[in-house]
């Protein structure tokens, strides 16, 4: 298959997932292409690029698009999702207080946030991409765990809610710059 066949078919792909997950219509009609552009050639380049460059793989288009597990458009929803937060919140000043008396999933986001220089320059040494794909991907679920498992937004103690939201920053931008460096652009919306 020609590589721009290839990709024209991942953008189809991007767009027939975002109508069937029923978000199609949310969207406005503008942002509609450029959104499917991004997502589908993510969506291809995470695929190649998540494997270690030694060995072999098979890709499958439909599989590479899913917004669930170790698949671009899922590294992008959660980025866009952080970003839709962070924009709820209004530009929060941060105050650190809470930082004696961090929950487990704060912790390891701390601690894996602080791992993102090590594991770039561990990629570059060794010519592997897959290393900064998989370290994004460990990220991501260590986030939505804190997502999925405590309170942010209407958190009430004014100083847990700005570490949540300072963490949920600094992943964003850890996703942006690790995405960025795979040559995969991430939405601010989706």
């Amino acid at each position: 298959m020609d590589a721009d066949d290839l990709a024209e078919e991942m953008v189809r792909e991007a767009e027939s997932k975002t109508r069937e997950l029923g978000k199609y219509d949310e969207i406005p009609s503008e942002e509609r292409e450029p959104l499917f552009h991004t997502l589908g050639l993510g969506a291809l380049k995470y695929f190649i690029l998540k494997v270690d460059p030694r060995k072999r793989m098979l890709f499958d288009p439909s599989e590479s698009i899913d917004f669930q597990g170790n698949t671009g458009p899922f590294l992008q929803y959660t980025h866009a999702r952080i970003r839709s937060l962070l924009r709820k919140a209004e530009n929060p000043a941060y105050a650190y207080d809470a930082v004696q008396h961090l929950l487990p999933e704060e912790r390891e986001i701390l601690k894996t946030l602080t791992e993102f220089p090590e594991v770039i320059a561990e990629a570059g040494k060794n010519f592997s991409p897959a290393l900064i794909a998989n370290y994004i991907y460990e990220l991501v679920k260590c986030y939505n765990h804190l997502y999925q498992n405590t309170v942010i937004l209407k958190e009430e103690d004014e100083s847990k809610r700005s570490l949540r939201l300072a963490l949920s920053e600094a992943t964003a931008n850890a996703i942006r710059n690790g995405m960025q460096l795979l040559g995969i652009n991430v939405p601010e919306k989706m």
